[in-house]
């Protein structure tokens, strides 16, 4: 099986994280930073981690509001599945990450993670969960 990769893309920030060639654990990778609303950019670096990894399938999190609407960011992620499908021939699957960043924040604060490291990780973290949520599944 080849490797999956997650993405929890904000608005300045993209989390990335990337699943073992089992497909079984996801792990953070990095967080992609970018000036605010430059998804070109944004979309680039994550196509290096693509080709760098050999990877089919890119597992986005698709922000809705908590009555399950796609809002202004579920859109952006939406065209950001498009940009990245343009760049290179991978299956983009959508999933819902709603309240990832607070699991993510919950789960680095019981394991005594400092608040400047929290900051640092945080986007991966989400990523992580967005990325594990889906491995679970297949």
């Amino acid at each position: 099986m080849n490797k999956v990769l997650g993405l929890d893309l904000g608005s300045k920030t993209c989390g990335v994280a990337l699943s073992d060639a089992l497909g079984m654990i996801a792990s953070p990778v990095e967080t992609i930073r970018f000036d605010e609303d430059d998804y070109e950019t944004a979309c680039l670096k994550v196509v290096e981690i693509i080709d760098a990894n050999k990877v089919k399938t890119v597992v986005l999190g698709l922000p809705k509001h908590m009555n399950g609407d796609v809002g202004i960011r579920g859109e952006i992620s939406l065209q950001f599945k498009e940009l990245l499908q343009k760049e290179r021939d991978v299956e983009v699957v959508l999933i819902d990450e709603r309240l990832t960043t607070v699991s993510a924040q919950k789960s680095m604060i019981a394991s005594n993670m400092n608040r400047q490291k929290r900051h640092e990780m945080v986007d991966a973290m989400a990523a992580v969960i967005i990325l594990q949520s889906y491995l679970d599944g297949h």
